[in-house]
């Protein structure tokens, strides 16, 4: 794992809130039939509004909600498919929907990105060139555009504080989508402002630039989700907080070894402890469904806990590196 992506994982253990999983369900839900909605609505006006006004720089914005659209529905199949229930082939239930999910998102924001960023620098060479037939847009097309700057400004606040409360992957896609669109569209209002004076050509300058900002979201959202899919955890941070626990756990004499896997959102635990050789079987045992029932009680992302227990005369020999993998 990266330092990068560890200190990631680790802010999110941090700040990872104990959540009871019908509102986490809920919450998801509303915030992605919210941002269906939402896009729905400026797809259709931004289109239109677009076409009849002769803005170039609106009707693309129109074509990228409308693919919002798309990948919005394709995110709302699969949050909804995570939240089914664990089953014999799936123990630990399907919340790795949800990191397939901001992978769909990744992937959706990239493909726009390299869309809007060809279209764009196509209309500069027009420019270059002298063969652009563009006369400037209508003055009431940036009134959408303002609309559309406040309106993603309020849906990726809400999103993002859904997505930070939930720990749901595919939420904390579509707020950093939203908060893409703030850009695409900011970039539409400084285009159209500047046209009616006479800069024709800082519309398709403008949305080359958004686009590599977007370019850069989207794959940032692919590694996120990547790392998700690929069973990276957060390390330092999860065996500092495991050793913490069970130091106050009578009877544990030491950890030998710490492992954990990621199942979507939660992780599953394989802890390895010293004790006593002389006590027997069954202390043994009480003293494992103490740091089992600990650590799910206290680290609230934990799924499942397995303890094994030995003497330090039986430790186990590790290869070389950390003791969390």
């Amino acid at each position: 794992m990266s330092n990068t992506t560890q200190v990631v994982e680790e802010e999110r253990l941090e700040h990872v809130e104990k959540i009871d999983p019908v509102l986490r369900t809920r919450l998801s839900n509303r915030a992605v039939g919210l941002t269906l909605i939402s896009n729905i609505f400026l797809a259709i006006i931004k289109t239109a509004i677009g076409i009849v006004g002769h803005s170039p720089a609106l009707l693309a914005d129109g074509i990228n909600s409308t693919s919002d659209v798309v990948y919005n529905i394709v995110v709302s199949v699969f949050v909804r498919a995570a939240h089914k229930p664990a089953d014999d082939e799936h123990p630990y239930g399907h919340t790795q929907f949800e990191s397939v999910g901001a992978l769909v998102v990744g992937a959706f924001v990239i493909t726009t990105a390299i869309t809007i960023f060809w279209n764009a620098i196509n209309s500069l060479f027009d420019f270059i060139n002298g063969t652009s037939d563009f006369s400037g847009s209508m003055t009431f097309t940036i009134y959408i555009a303002l609309f559309t700057v406040l309106l993603k400004t309020l849906l990726s606040v809400y999103t993002h504080k859904v997505g930070e409360r939930t720990n749901n992957p595919s939420i904390i896609a579509l707020a950093r989508d939203h908060r893409n669109d703030i850009f695409s569209a900011s970039a539409v209002v400084i285009g159209i402002f500047l046209s009616l004076r006479g800069y024709l050509w800082v519309d398709p300058l403008a949305g080359a630039i958004v686009a590599l900002v977007i370019l850069r979201t989207g794959i940032g959202i692919l590694r996120d989700s990547t790392d998700d899919l690929m069973d990276t955890i957060p390390g330092k941070a999860l065996e500092v907080k495991i050793t913490e626990l069970l130091a106050t756990i009578p009877g544990v004499e030491g950890i030998d070894s710490t492992q954990a896997h990621r199942f979507g959102q939660y992780l599953v635990i394989n802890v390895a402890i010293f004790v006593d050789g002389n006590i027997s079987v069954d202390a043994g045992d009480r003293i494992a469904d103490v740091v089992e029932s600990q650590l799910i009680q206290e680290i609230d992302y934990v799924r499942a806990v397995h303890v094994h227990y030995h003497s330090h005369e039986h430790a186990i020999v590790h290869p070389a590196g950390g003791s969390v993998e």
